[in-house]
């Protein structure tokens, strides 16, 4: 209980801090250079990600980072729990939005800074609405911003991969642009398989090859979708380190 105190001590500090910059950073321009203005602006909210997950005790392993390429991609990851947003956000280099439930829009400054990270909130209780943060994660990603997407929609607790949903694929297909797997083992333990607070816990992030819009075009979002969980399954397939 005393970890899980610290870190959300840290966290609210760090947020109450960072105030002052949500201003300064909602003026940085993304016309001329959309990543180098995203590193800009997601360079605090790495910093606090990576901040949360030290203090938890955790230690992370990045694999295959150098098979990232150049300009907007589609992270595809699996989700075994709370903590692998900011893994993912701590630890890859590459900027990058997220989807969130609508309600985290309601929270403080969290949101603010979700909006300037190129986040797209759904409401996945409105069929409506979830086509039109569909629809707004494409325009992101063909305007030079990446995502990251958990297609399980759920966690899975480290127990095994839950089928993948099409959204995220449709997606990849009307935005054209490398999909990168990425497969994440270890979250789970630092919370949700604990009876209360945080642990530490052994986390391997592995970011698999790319998979290009020239191999995947002309597939059906559900063909795709196996086709990427497959890889992520297989979570061992790495290039490049």
């Amino acid at each position: 209980m005393f970890r899980f105190v610290y870190v959300l001590f840290f966290m609210v500090s760090y947020l109450i801090y960072s105030i002052p910059n949500l201003a300064r950073v909602k003026k940085v321009s993304s016309i001329e250079n959309v990543e180098e203005s995203d590193t800009i602006r997601h360079s605090m909210a790495k910093r606090l990600a990576k901040g949360i997950i030290v203090r938890t005790g955790t230690t992370v392993i990045l694999k295959g980072e150098g098979n990232i390429p150049k300009g907007p991609v589609l992270f595809v990851s699996n989700h075994e729990g709370d903590f692998d947003i900011p893994v993912l956000l701590g630890y890859i280099e590459k900027p990058f939005g997220f989807m969130s439930k609508i309600e985290v829009k309601k929270v403080p400054v969290i949101s603010q800074w979700m909006t300037v990270l190129n986040c797209v909130f759904v409401d996945r209780k409105n069929k409506r609405q979830s086509v039109l943060s569909i629809r707004e994660c494409i325009t992101k990603l063909k305007e030079g911003h990446s995502l990251v997407i958990f297609p399980e929609g759920t966690r899975n607790k480290g127990k095994g991969i839950n089928s993948f949903k099409t959204g995220a694929f449709r997606i990849a297909l009307d935005a054209e642009v490398p999909i990168i797997p990425v497969h994440i083992q270890g979250t789970a333990d630092i919370f949700e398989n604990q009876r209360a607070g945080l642990r530490p816990a052994s986390v391997t992030i592995n970011i698999l090859p790319p998979v290009l819009p020239g191999e995947y075009q002309g597939k059906t979002p559900r063909e795709l979708a196996d086709d990427i969980q497959g890889l992520i399954s297989s979570g061992t397939i790495t290039k490049a380190s």
